[in-house]
């Protein structure tokens, strides 16, 4: 993939490569044939009529998503698959003024991994300065939780971008519709250790204009929850959703904003997961009301 890659190059494009390392470690060869799973949970009162969060459903919500993800029965002994007693978690969260990771979101994950055994002493959430945090610098294990949405350079934020913190410079990430974003799951801080993405798209934004922009216009309820342990390919699945509403709403000459090229380039350059969607199996549970993909 090159800079002067296009909208349809994009589309038409396909991943050249498969999924060469999980986020615990590398995979046998023989299960890299298999699809990389993703969940998209959605439930109708996730949020009540005043757009306000409904933090019991929420919970069961991710619940039924981690244990469908990992073909558990018991969303405690889902968690105990991913992490351990002695884990150092660190739960990376987004706090974009806007949209940020809602706070119902964090409190279930972090209950769950107390659940799981994991001392809360051994727990932290943050953004803006997981390069300096304790529980970050020491973390074992990462979880990444944050809203998709448009952005103007990258095309899409997604799970792969909210490491963008763990980054010297961000600023260094931007050139070429942030192209090099899948580079920062192989940094000392981040390499190996992430165990599940959650990205919310409880309520995502799908048009924006211009760094920062907002528009209560450009966000719905969606009502939903995309989750798996492979960062590229749950953000693969959250642009099929944007690209879905886009088309809807603004008509398919608008399908993609930026070309979010760094999605497809987290697989076939850096090789951190799977992007192309013959390769994912969507896994839809809940509510299939305007589910759009």
């Amino acid at each position: 993939m090159t800079k002067d890659m296009t909208r349809r190059d994009f589309i038409r494009g396909t991943a050249a490569a498969v999924l060469g390392a999980s986020a615990l470690g590398r995979i046998p060869l023989s299960a890299q044939e298999k699809k990389t799973r993703v969940i998209l949970i959605r439930h109708p009162d996730a949020l009540d009529a005043s757009s306000a969060f409904n933090e019991p459903v929420i919970q069961q919500m991710l619940d039924e998503a981690v244990s469908r993800l990992l073909d558990q029965s018991d969303p405690v002994e889902a968690f105990k698959l991913l992490v351990k007693p002695e884990d150092i978690v660190g739960i990376k969260t987004n706090v974009w003024s806007f949209l940020p990771t809602p706070a119902p979101v964090e409190k279930a994950i972090k209950r769950r991994v107390l659940d799981a055994g994991v001392k809360e002493e051994n727990i932290g959430l943050d953004d803006h300065t997981v390069r300096e945090n304790p529980i970050f610098l020491k973390s074992t294990a990462l979880i990444n939780a944050r809203p998709v949405r448009t952005h103007y350079l990258a095309g899409m934020s997604g799970c792969i971008k909210n490491y963008i913190m763990f980054g010297e410079s961000q600023d260094s990430y931007h050139p070429d519709s942030c192209a090099a974003l899948g580079s920062l799951f192989l940094l000392p801080q981040v390499k190996g250790k992430t165990r599940l993405n959650v990205l919310c798209a409880l309520t995502p934004q799908f048009h924006g204009r211009g760094p920062h922009n907002f528009s209560r216009r450009y966000v719905w309820n969606y009502k939903g929850l995309i989750v798996g342990q492979d960062p590229v390919a749950v953000d693969s699945v959250g642009l099929r959703l944007i690209q879905a509403k886009r088309r809807l709403e603004l008509g398919p000459a608008q399908e993609i904003p930026p070309v979010p090229k760094h999605i497809q380039l987290a697989d076939t350059k850096y090789g951190i997961g799977t992007a192309d969607p013959e390769k994912i199996e969507l896994v839809k549970l809940g509510w299939q009301d305007d589910i759009l993909i």
